[in-house]
């Protein structure tokens, strides 16, 4: 009788455990890259630049991890065990270690993400090698290889999928990341369970096995603890709230000086001078338009700005376009908060559209008097494009003959180049580019620019019980001193995004002092 190849029989156990531990360990090996790259951009910005520097480090410690896999001769399944677990430790801990290092050492934020970044990526690197040459025994090289490959791409695609729409919004980066890595413990024990009679000193794989299965177990439930001590470190004040959607950390805190908002670790507003920066930014323009029936609201789905539309009897429509429903959920439905607003979003005039600003501009759709445009500062492309030229003749495209649209454009004392970037760009698509500035304490000097078809016409009148601004204060609003006097800049457009890299310029050199 001719001997049998190895791939003439049917699939053994062992071949069909491992080849599932190849779907789990690339599934756990891309959680733990995304985790890392995600919260960078969370914590650093400019979201290309971070996931690019992020992948390709990770790439390139895979790299070394399978250049290195050539030294390890004997007892691989022993090899493979010891590795699953420290990919399990360190890399289901690398969220909840980096959101704490941000908190409390920013100063080696940098280096301690590039450090985790490099050995997981190693560690993971390894692990592949191994399965296929564990494997080897059983299974002839062609087959071997699409079988590995196939159930490493598969397990990729799973988790690409999951982590943004189901795993970060329902879990939270710390708790995924301690998932995963529990499951890469699991692994283990699969293979301290297939391999039991292969291994050395089996009482000591079981205990460490045990050992990282409770620790990833006990952060998963401490994982709340973990977060709440990283944050209230980093945001000194009580958090009375905080989310993670697929867009965007959201965090509410409350102190002495009341209630703030912070996206991405960015301020949004703050409770005792918000009035400032929403006066400033929605007056100027509904009270030049005359008598504003349709309004429209990009980003802003904190309802403030909404607030003070709706103190202008002539509105009939306010149409509120903020990417995510968990911002306009959570200032329509949170008592206090929605009180901030003055439950402007509960409204019946108003009509909350949660999509995407720059795509909701592409629809067909209807003519606005005022469209007020306060979207957060150009920290990253995905923002950044909504400074951009073809963002501006989209919205050009539903404003008025007669109507006014107003950009919040950071501060010109700060980020100038920044800020008359934006008013080349509005420019660049034929509108009138008015600019003005206001001081919020919480803030400092903060600019707006003013885009529209005709030339801008300053208001007589405001309307009563406002809190800053007067008839008699507000031509001082459109006066630049010299450090704030325009400078020569580019036009801003999706194929080159100059505003992102000069706005983290600027910034970055207030942050450095």
């Amino acid at each position: 009788m001719p001997a049998r190849t190895p791939d003439a029989r049917g699939p053994q156990p062992v071949e069909v455990a491992l080849l599932a531990s190849v779907f789990v360990v690339a599934a756990c090996g891309l959680v733990y890259e995304l985790s890392a790259a995600a919260l960078s951009s969370y914590l650093l910005g400019d979201s290309v630049l971070q996931f690019s520097t992020i992948i390709g480090t990770y790439l390139f410690a895979m790299g070394v991890g399978s250049w290195l896999s050539r030294y390890f001769d004997r007892q691989l399944p022993a090899h493979f065990l010891r590795i699953e677990l420290m990919v399990a430790l360190i890399g289901g801990a690398l969220p909840a270690i980096l959101f704490l290092a941000n908190a409390y050492v920013p100063g080696a934020f940098r280096l301690l993400l590039y450090g985790l970044v490099m050995v997981v990526g190693t560690l993971v690197g390894l692990e592949i090698p191994l399965v296929m040459r564990i494997l080897k025994r059983n299974i002839v090289l062609k087959n071997l290889v699409s079988q590995v490959l196939t159930f490493d791409y598969l397990g990729a695609l799973a988790v690409s999928v999951a982590f943004p729409l189901i795993l970060v919004p329902q879990l939270g980066m710390i708790r995924t990341g301690l998932l995963f890595g529990f499951m890469n413990a699991a692994v283990a024990v699969w293979a301290l369970w297939l391999f039991r009679h292969e291994l050395r000193r089996i009482g000591a794989h079981a205990l460490a096995c045990f050992l990282s299965l409770a620790a990833l177990l006990a952060g998963f439930v401490w994982a709340d603890h973990i977060t709440t001590l990283a944050e209230d470190k980093f945001y000194q004040d009580h958090i009375v709230f905080s989310a993670t959607s697929p867009y965007q950390r959201i965090v509410v805190t409350r102190g002495l000086l009341g209630h703030r908002l912070f996206l991405n670790g960015n301020l949004q507003f703050a409770e005792r001078d918000e009035y400032r920066y929403h006066e400033a930014l929605v007056h100027p323009v509904m009270a030049a338009q005359g008598a504003p029936k349709k309004v429209a609201v990009l980003g802003g789905g904190d309802g403030m700005a909404v607030r003070e539309i709706l103190k202008y009897p002539s509105v009939e429509s306010v149409t509120l376009v903020e990417l995510d429903p968990n911002m306009t959920k959570l200032f329509t439905e949170h008592e206090t908060l929605a009180t901030l607003n003055g439950h402007s979003l509960s409204s019946p005039k108003v009509k909350i559209v949660n999509t995407d600003a720059f795509q909701w501009l592409q629809q067909p759709g209807d003519m606005f008097d005022v469209i007020v445009v306060d979207f957060p500062d150009p920290t990253n492309f995905a923002i950044g494009k909504l400074y951009t030229n073809s963002f501006y003749a989209l919205l050009e495209k539903r404003l008025s003959a007669s109507g006014y649209a107003v950009i919040q454009t950071t501060s010109p004392l700060v980020a100038r180049k920044s800020y008359w970037t934006v008013a080349t760009t509005i420019e660049s698509v034929g509108l009138t580019a008015t600019p003005y500035h206001a001081h919020v304490p919480s803030f400092g000097e903060w600019g707006y620019i003013i885009a529209s078809r005709r030339p801008y016409r300053m208001p007589d009148a405001l309307p009563p019980g406002l809190r800053f601004l007067s008839p008699s204060t507000l031509p001082l609003m459109f006066d630049f001193p010299l450090d704030m006097a325009r400078v020569p800049t580019e036009v801003n457009r999706l194929s080159n995004q100059i505003l992102v890299t000069t706005y983290e310029q600027e910034w970055g050199k207030v942050m450095a002092h």
